[in-house]
């Protein structure tokens, strides 16, 4: 028997005992105020997410692959992050993947019983052919999902490293993990509805844990996007104002490297301030695993 009593996410918020009364600015206004508290939640779990920022960036150097496994809501935020990895990354598509209870039909339409199911949690993985070598996160609000639990279940018992991200302390999933974030938003203004706070909260987690972990593996030089993938003219622009700020070249001559480059910013980049040519470029970025800031300092060039 579940006791949802017992989860901080399905208790009532007595700020809204009568939400159904109250009028649109004073339901604006306690929203605002709930979700607020979603940043500070974080704040105290920070070393966890670092934690698990750790195994993510090992994984993924030893060429193994990230996995978001959940269902619903936080099926689909997995699904959200991962998707976004290869334009702001230029990650191979299978580097970060998104597990869904009940496949990507569960996007649109909610599949009945998948999430219950802790087996099917299993065999997702294993149809992924996931190995001791990649790292899973489950994603669950209630902490509770059977379908998270297989799947975790499942990574730990070939000696992969997991990681459980929910919205109540305690929980059943965490059991399962190498590292547990547990992000207590409280109870959401409408009772049990974890598509708030909680998905809110986990939306930042898994912002944080896909984008720092990039960044350690040298997708980003400053703060700019260097690894992105210009493929339409909103990112080929995008590629041509970044070059520009990188390297304080003009419009017309980022254009130029670029085009000699194939669009490849951080080789552009290397080219310019470096004074070298594309082929150049790209053997002092091969030589810097990909990190622009070493290759530039490997051609000899001040920053």
């Amino acid at each position: 028997m579940i006791q949802l009593d017992k989860l901080s996410t399905e208790r009532h918020n007595p700020k809204t005992t009568e939400l159904d009364m109250m009028s649109v600015t004073e339901i604006l206004h306690i929203m605002n105020e709930e979700d607020q508290k979603v940043a500070n939640a974080i704040t105290r779990i920070l070393p966890k997410i670092e934690s698990a920022i750790e195994i993510v960036y090992e994984k993924l150097t030893a060429q193994g692959r990230l996995f978001y496994m959940g269902a619903g809501t936080s099926g689909r935020l997995g699904l959200l992050d991962a998707v976004e990895c290869p334009p702001t990354f230029s990650t191979d598509p299978n580097m970060v993947q998104a597990v869904l209870a009940g496949g990507l039909d569960a996007v649109m339409v909610a599949v009945e019983g998948a999430e219950d199911n802790f087996d099917l949690g299993i065999a997702d993985l294993m149809y992924r052919k996931f190995s001791s070598n990649d790292v899973v996160i489950g994603i669950a609000a209630s902490g509770r999902t059977p379908y998270v639990a297989g799947g975790l279940s499942y990574a730990q018992s070939i000696g992969a490293k997991t990681i459980s991200l929910t919205s109540n302390t305690e929980s059943m999933i965490s059991t399962y993990a190498d590292v547990a974030i547990e992000v207590d938003t409280g109870p959401e203004i409408l009772t049990g509805s974890t598509r708030l706070k909680a998905a809110t909260a986990h939306k930042m987690v898994l912002n944080m844990i896909s984008t720092v972990a990039m960044i350690r593996l040298g997708k980003v030089y400053k703060n700019l996007m260097v690894d992105v993938r210009a493929s339409n003219h909103k990112l080929q622009e995008r590629a041509k104002k970044i070059v520009c700020e990188a390297t304080g070249f003009t419009y017309e001559e980022a254009e130029l490297a670029l085009e000699e480059t194939e669009y490849n910013v951080k080789q552009a980049i290397i080219m310019i301030l470096t004074k070298t040519n594309a082929q150049e470029a790209a053997i002092l970025l091969q030589k810097a695993n990909g990190k622009v800031r070493l290759a530039i300092i490997e051609g000899g060039a001040e920053e």
